[in-house]
């Protein structure tokens, strides 16, 4: 229990209940004057009060107010009961809070991703320990708390005396094997308070998030809402978007106490509202498997369900979330900043990259939709294409170029010089087309997942460039665009999504990773696929499609057969290249499975690592495999 100090601004008619020096409730008094009497020099008033609370809700109130006049003037006799009736004079508020445990994220399979154990903080009040035990106290306490002895008697010898100086943290059952040892030891005292434990440790951190002090920004809002002010909260991942879920609403008394110390009444009272359990879509096993196929290689590897749940999201580097769990330290936070390989950074949402020759994809389906164009109209690839005028040639990834191809087979190939010409021909059709149709399949906004921090990439056209650039959108430009390089920016979710739009026959499905809220309140809510678009292509072109893809892996002229050699599975799937113009590519392999009935998207991308075909598909391979393997053992 802790007592209020209370504020007044009688220009305002606002008062604040602070608690522990902190404001806690700011409350605002709507007072109504109901009647007044007046005798010579004195008078009095009655009048109706509401508080606005954030705990409690509206506070409501008659008082008597006595006025006197004096010196040519009325003026107040102030009492304490002018803000409660309750505060008579010595009398004070306190305010008595619940705490609650903050609920757990969970798995699909129910294993814990993040939940709350007991520990007990051993510090010493410094005061109270005699000169004399001084030393031989900090060389017991440094073994049981796992701090260095010479770190303890810094903490002790700089901190103000009569402070509680927290040392270190131990265990609920550490503190019971040294319970008599501790109790023993003069100005050594045990605080027991919840801690927030990651048991997968990195797995999946950028999903489950972190927890941190409230920013400066937010701290209203927060106090708004019940918060202290000094608590951690959820920041980013899961963690942060279901703050106020997972950590309810503490229930709390506010109490008047006598100049004696003793409770005297109850002026309000809110009922706790614990808080709710989250389970993910996510699987641990699949989870661990993407982060080992991953490696120790830059990048991101998605395996989602055709409509939209994710099964896996591994980015790398990462972090370990339990770092964050009581207030991250200076040096581990500077450690993590200053990293040049970013591992705050979530690759598979926030990590944006040319697509590549991914992006063929939508370039196809807008020639056939948009110009008509037959999957048998006739090119012709030599290796450099000189659309643009013979001072603006460009080549085609194969030198030697493909020779007569078709629309259909120089998806199949990926053959640059198509692309070329595809790219031209919408541009100087419209320039709308090709950026409509990467946007009708989601490209250039963040796709809306919850609980996971994303970025929207790029889909540039003229308005995009001249605000950016202040240049007009050029033929060169579409041209670059439909091969997926210039511009034209990604994340590794959003290829997910387009992979899962083709396996779909155009719908479009919401990327989702919560799957269920609990709440011992209100019961559990499922959420369920969420459709959000539908692409305009016609079937006969979705079959053109999906056919073109199908012999990446598995036709004569793949260019990912070789990684997928004697594979028992089919895939639907497309490699990519995307040139960075610094460093070595970065390569992308996508994809699903099975082709007739698809079941799984998987996306893999690794930043500077080379070809797609030679670096990205082999991972996917892996993933696949691994995805069918676990899916036996659940079966």
């Amino acid at each position: 229990m802790r007592r209020a100090e209370i504020g007044r601004s009688g220009s305002a008619g606002a008062v604040a209940f602070f608690v522990g020096g902190e404001a806690n409730t700011h409350a605002h008094a709507d007072p109504h004057t109901h009647a007044a009497s007046l005798c010579r020099c004195q008078a009095t008033a009655t009048f109706h009060s509401q508080w606005q609370t954030a705990l409690f809700g509206a506070l409501d109130a008659e008082h008597v107010m006595s006025l006197r006049f004096e010196e040519g003037q009325w003026a107040i006799d102030w009492q304490p009961t002018l803000i409660l009736p309750q505060l008579g004079r010595g009398v004070t508020l306190a305010l008595l809070e619940e705490q609650l445990e903050r609920g757990d994220i969970l798995d699909v399979q129910q294993q814990i991703l993040a939940s709350n154990e007991q520990v007990i903080t051993v510090g010493v009040v410094p005061a109270l320990i005699p000169d004399s035990d001084r030393q031989e106290i900090i060389e017991q306490l440094a073994p049981i708390v796992s701090v260095d002895a010479a770190e303890i008697e810094e903490k002790i010898v700089t901190a103000p005396p009569d402070w509680f100086v927290p040392v270190g943290d131990i265990d609920f059952d550490t503190s019971v094997v040294y319970l008599d040892l501790l109790a023993a030891m003069p100005g050594v005292e045990r605080r027991p308070h919840p801690l927030r434990v990651y048991p997968q440790e990195e797995t999946g951190a950028h999903l489950v998030g972190t927890l941190g002090g409230i920013p400066a920004s937010q701290a209203e809002a927060y106090r708004a809402q019940g918060y202290n002010g000094d608590e951690l909260v959820g920041i980013t991942g899961v963690e942060g978007w279901g703050e106020a879920f997972l950590a309810g609403k503490r229930g709390a008394k506010l109490l008047t106490i006598s100049p004696t110390g003793e409770t005297m009444a109850e002026v309000a009272s809110a009922q706790p509202s614990p808080g709710g359990n989250i389970s993910l879509s996510i699987d641990t096993q699949l989870q661990q498997q993407a982060e080992l196929i991953l490696g120790a290689r830059r990048g991101a590897i998605v395996v989602m369900e055709p409509t939209g749940f994710v099964k896996a999201m591994a980015s790398y580097p990462r972090f370990d979330s339990n770092d964050f769990a009581a207030g991250i330290n200076a040096e581990t936070w500077s450690q993590l900043l200053n990293n040049e390989d970013r591992p705050l950074v979530n690759r598979a949402a926030q990590g944006a990259y040319p697509p590549a020759s991914l992006f063929k994809i939508v370039s196809i389906a807008a020639a056939m939709e948009k110009l008509g164009w037959s999957p048998d109209r006739e090119f012709y690839c030599s290796g450099t294409w000189d659309g643009l005028g013979e001072n603006f040639p460009k080549k085609c990834w194969l030198e030697t170029g493909h020779g007569h191809i078709n629309l259909k087979d120089g998806l199949t190939q990926s053959c640059d010089v198509v692309f070329y010409e595809v790219g031209l021909a919408l541009h100087r059709e419209d320039p709308a087309l090709l950026p409509e149709m990467a946007r009708a399949f989601g490209f250039g906004q963040p796709t809306g997942i919850q609980g996971v921090d994303e970025t929207g990439g790029v889909v540039p056209d003229n308005e995009w460039k001249m605000e950016t650039l202040g240049e007009a959108f050029f033929d060169g430009d579409a041209v670059n665009m439909a091969i997926g390089q210039g511009y034209t920016l990604a994340t590794p979710l959003q290829v997910s999504q387009m992979m899962a739009v083709v396996s779909n026959d155009g719908l479009l499905y919401r990327p989702q990773i919560v799957q269920q809220l609990s709440s011992r309140d209100s019961g559990d809510q499922f959420f369920r696929p969420e459709q959000v678009n539908q692409i305009p292509v016609s079937p006969e072109n979705w079959a053109i499609i999906q056919n073109a893809l199908f012999g990446v892996a598995h036709g004569k002229r793949g260019t990912a057969r070789e990684a997928f050699a004697g594979i028992e599975y089919t895939i639907i799937g497309k490699t990519g290249t995307a040139e960075t113009g610094i460093d070595a590519p970065h390569a992308w392999f996508i994809g699903y499975s099975p082709a007739d009935i698809p079941e799984i998207v998987i996306v893999v991308m690794l930043e500077n690592a080379g070809e797609g075909s030679k670096e990205a598909a082999p991972l996917f391979r892996l993933m696949l495999e691994s995805y069918f393997d676990w899916l036996g053992k659940e079966e």
